[in-house]
């Protein structure tokens, strides 16, 4: 059977020319082999005129065309002193093309960065754009109010978390991408149209096979291009216009959200964890001003993200091993929504409309069986006891919702509904929160199975887990289908939600590398270099999808639940909660109407009235609200045709007719540039140099998180201590915040206690303190002196010991100087008058302070500072304590 490839882009490098009546955009693939060429009218004020002569151009070709454009617009024939030419910009695609009152814009990728490789498929983020007005000035008709919406569109910032791709189809997972790829040859051949089969014989008396001259048979290879899922498109409305006029090369559709990858080195082996999460494009806003659902059953702040691990020791996704587990999060599907005029850092939740049938639900989860198939697992935060009733008003409505949607359901595929109040369980004194994540994890991913796209190793079958078995989804000869997804909400679907995905893509992340043959049992531990560059991985994912929903960072994340977040972040906290409200009160209406007028779910015309005269955008996104709808939904049969007859695989990746029908196919040599991956990747044609390229430059778990101890285990599944750790996911910010953080971590001062956390999330910043929140008084245990004056020292201490000399330069083991003796002295005494002592006790500065010399063993920093006595103290005597000052300089200590 001929294999399948996905389609490269042959437009990936475009430059503009610019005439007085037109523009010309050159478009060419990546070697510039191949070239295309737009042409743009300029002398029509408000209407775009695009035409595509669909004709491919060689390099010499383009150049002579370009002459005679530049001869034949010159203001004299023969002139040489002023071109009739100019080159207006460099671009890498194009976002799209908008109008509002004058003429229209276009929008040009100026410059992008590479973020991921997942199978020598490059995924880039957005840089820099340039927006260009195309009528000339001559035949401008201006508007008074066109540099507001101007400057309202320029709001939404393209060069923050907006990510293309030219040869993989971000918009669908990778299981899509690769099931699309494994579908027999018969579907093909009848999804090719007439037309096409006539065009490929058309142009296959116009090529040259050496196969057939050879008499060997040709290496036919399908060369495949999917329609995107436009719900995870942000610019499919820009690109509308265009979208049948244009050869499909120029159409580039870009998503937004998050796209991280770090590599995981295990003894030498790479393997490369990606990160990828969707934010959809459909009722989408900020935090206050979208929530709940649309009439057409999208929620406010979906969001889908995919966790992606394969062996990047293999590129090619016929031969190498690829892995991927997809879950959801977004808001609770009911029309609700809260009033932000009281200028109240929690606004009171309301329910806008009745939904007895639960309509809205109905047509949300008929979406997620479509693209995710069976079983549906709601994971719903939300608090359950409240004094006032606040969060609790969505469960009491979601839940008789889920029920009515459930007994139409066939009972191997209804909808699982787990409620559990994350926020109640921290404050508990009894629980811990991430062990009852871990159990729900296990069992949510046992139950949807995940994708790999090869079979079982027989190591296995040779030491098989009893985990291992249990695991669900779809198993196949090619390997396994994830079916169903979990789907986990709060109020905000920020804080709470991110942990409890982090807990599932860690469950997930253990399996994967079970089935990938990296790990003999499907199981990972906390402070290990895996779990910390897969933590660190998702708390930039967490950060960013807050910044953009919510106005802040997240507030509390995946340490403050393990109880280990130093002191310093509780100020963190307190910032971020002050930015999200104020982000929320002041800057998220402008923020909305930019996300509008970007999606075009609000388009300017003469006879409507402006975006900023709006009193709501209720009815921009409530389509149903304008218009009587002419079907009405079944209440009973609440899906789509044919979903229920496939379950529990999802419709979309199902060989139908329906489906056929969203894949272009193209019969090609498999020697053919518009498939070859590897010229596509590494560029043979450039001049490279090795310590430029993207997989050196990325976040590696040997160089970042692995200790640089000489004789440390190099396992990232080796279990570190706190001191051990190469680096730490909090400390961001500077290398002295990092070293405080480590120490903090290690010993005092100490973390606060379970009771003292808040309800964790967005709303759960703004909770007041419990009032059995307090920190505890644990301390760390301080070896008692024996009566020689030394401590039992461990091995670390004896290490440290040798070491102490480097940094101090002197040897602590001898005896001070008697200079530095009155030095100490002053400064004991001048200390000890400080504290307060009863009238009655009779003191004697001779029995209290006593100096003497030990050897140093105890737990001190021993970072250098030249020409300073450092000071260490340890806790005061209680139960079996003492305290200890000491200046480590002179080696003299206080024994009090």
């Amino acid at each position: 059977m001929p294999q399948a490839a996905a389609t490269i882009s042959g437009i990936q490098k475009m430059v503009l020319y610019e005439t007085r009546a037109r523009y010309f955009l050159v478009g060419s693939n990546h070697a510039q082999t191949k070239h295309r060429v737009l042409k743009i009218d300029r002398t029509e004020p408000k209407d775009l005129v695009i035409i595509d002569d669909k004709h491919v151009y060689n390099q010499q070709e383009v150049w002579e065309l370009l002459g005679r454009l530049d001869l034949g617009n010159r203001t004299k024939i023969g002139q040489k002193g002023s071109s009739g030419l100019y080159r207006a910009v460099t671009a890498y695609g194009i976002v799209g093309f908008v109008r509002f009152l004058e003429g229209y814009y276009m929008v040009l990728i100026t410059k992008h960065r590479r973020m991921a490789d997942i199978g020598g498929h490059s995924i880039y983020k957005i840089e820099d754009t340039t927006m260009i007005y195309i009528p000339n000035d001559s035949v401008r008709v201006t508007h008074p109010d066109e540099a507001r919406y101007v400057r309202i569109f320029q709001n939404v910032d393209l060069s923050s978390n907006f990510y293309f791709s030219y040869s993989y189809d971000l918009s669908h997972s990778l299981q899509y991408n690769l099931t699309s790829l494994q579908r027999p040859y018969e579907l093909w051949s009848s999804a090719a149209s007439p037309a096409k089969v006539e065009a490929h014989a058309r142009s296959k008396q116009d090529s040259f096979d050496i196969f057939e001259d050879e008499g060997l048979p040709t290496q036919v290879v399908y060369g495949l291009q999917t329609e995107p899922y436009y719900k995870y498109v942000w610019n499919g409305k820009l690109l509308e216009r265009i979208k049948d006029i244009v050869h499909p090369d120029w159409l580039m559709y870009i998503i937004h959200g998050f796209c991280g990858q770090s590599k995981l080195l295990i003894y030498g082996r790479p393997v490369h964890i990606t990160l990828i999460a969707r934010r959809s494009s459909r009722f989408a806003g900020t935090r206050f001003l979208k929530r709940g659902a649309n009439c057409e059953g999208d929620v406010a702040n979906e969001v889908e993200t995919e966790q992606i691990v394969h062996d990047a020791s293999v590129m090619s996704f016929t031969a190498g091993s690829y892995s991927s587990y997809v879950q959801v999060r977004g808001s609770v599907p009911l029309y609700w929504s809260q009033d932000i005029s009281t200028m109240m850092p929690k606004p009171p939740i309301r329910l806008d409309q009745a939904d007895p049938y639960a309509t809205v639900a109905a047509l949300h989860f008929d979406q997620m069986l479509q693209r995710f198939g069976s079983p549906i697992i709601i994971l719903n935060l939300v608090k359950k006891r409240e004094k006032r009733k606040h969060e609790k008003i969505l469960s009491e409505e979601l839940y008789p919702a889920v029920i009515n949607l459930n007994q139409f359901l066939p009972p191997d595929h209804r909808i699982d509904y787990i409620a559990w109040d994350m926020a109640r369980y921290t404050k508990s004194k009894l629980f811990n929160v991430l062990d009852r994540l871990s159990m729900i994890a296990e069992n949510v991913v046992k139950r949807t199975g995940f994708f790999i796209n090869r079979s079982d190793f027989y190591c296995h079958t040779l030491r098989p887990d009893d985990r291992w078995r249990d695991v669900g989804g779809c198993v196949t000869i090619k390997g396994r289908l994830q079916t169903g997804v979990l789907r986990t909400n709060c109020v905000d679907c920020l804080d709470r939600t991110n942990t409890a995905q982090f807990m599932v893509g860690k469950c997930a992340l253990a399996y994967q590398l079970y089935a990938l043959g990296m790990i003999d049992k499907p199981k990972l531990q906390f402070d290990t270099d895996c779990v910390r560059l897969f933590e660190e991985l998702y708390e930039d994912h967490g950060d960013t999808l807050s910044l953009q929903y919510g106005g802040s960072q997240l507030v509390h994340r995946v340490k403050t639940y393990r109880k280990i977040a130093p002191w310093t972040q509780h100020s963190k906290d307190i910032m971020q909660t002050l930015s999200r409200y104020y982000s929320n009160a002041f800057s998220d209406a402008d923020r909305q109407d930019a996300i509008n007028l970007f999606l075009q779910v609000y388009q300017p015309a003469e006879n409507k009235p402006h975006l900023w005269e709006l009193p709501t955008d209720f009815y921009l996104h409530q389509t149903s609200t304008m218009a009587l709808p002419y079907n009405r939904r079944s209440y009973t049969l609440w899906w789509s045709d044919g979903v229920i007859s496939y379950l529990p695989v999802p419709y979309d990746e199902v060989a139908c007719e329906d489906t056929m029908k969203k894949v272009k196919v193209k019969r090609l040599n498999r020697f053919d540039e518009s498939i070859d991956i590897y010229t596509e990747f590494f560029k043979p044609y450039e001049l490279t140099s090795f310590d430029d390229t993207f997989c050196i430059a990325m976040t590696n778990s040997a160089r970042e998180f692995m200790p640089k101890s000489v004789g440390v285990d190099p396992s990232p599944f080796t279990v570190r201590k706190p001191e051990e750790t190469g680096k730490s996911v909090l400390g961001k910010s500077s290398k002295e915040e990092t070293v405080l953080q480590r120490k903090t971590a290690a010993s005092a001062p100490p973390p606060p206690s379970e009771e003292a956390i808040t309800s964790t999330s967005e709303d759960d910043s703004e909770e007041d303190r419990d009032d059995e929140g307090s920190v505890s008084q644990r301390s760390t245990p301080i070896k008692l002196l024996t009566e020689s004056g030394e401590s039992s020292r461990t091995q670390e201490e004896i290490q440290m010991h040798q070491t102490i000399k480097e940094p101090y330069g002197l040897d602590l083991s001898k005896c001070p100087a008697d200079e530095d003796m009155l030095i100490y002295e002053r400064f004991a005494r001048l200390g000890e008058s400080q504290h307060t002592v009863e009238k009655t006790e009779q003191i004697n500065v001779a029995n209290i302070i006593s100096f003497f010399h030990i050897s140093v063993t105890s737990n001190a920093s021993t970072s250098p500072r030249s020409g300073r006595a450092l000071v260490h103290h340890l806790p005061v005597r209680t139960a079996g304590y003492i305290r200890c000052v000491g200046c480590y300089a002179t080696g003299l200590f206080l024994v009090v």
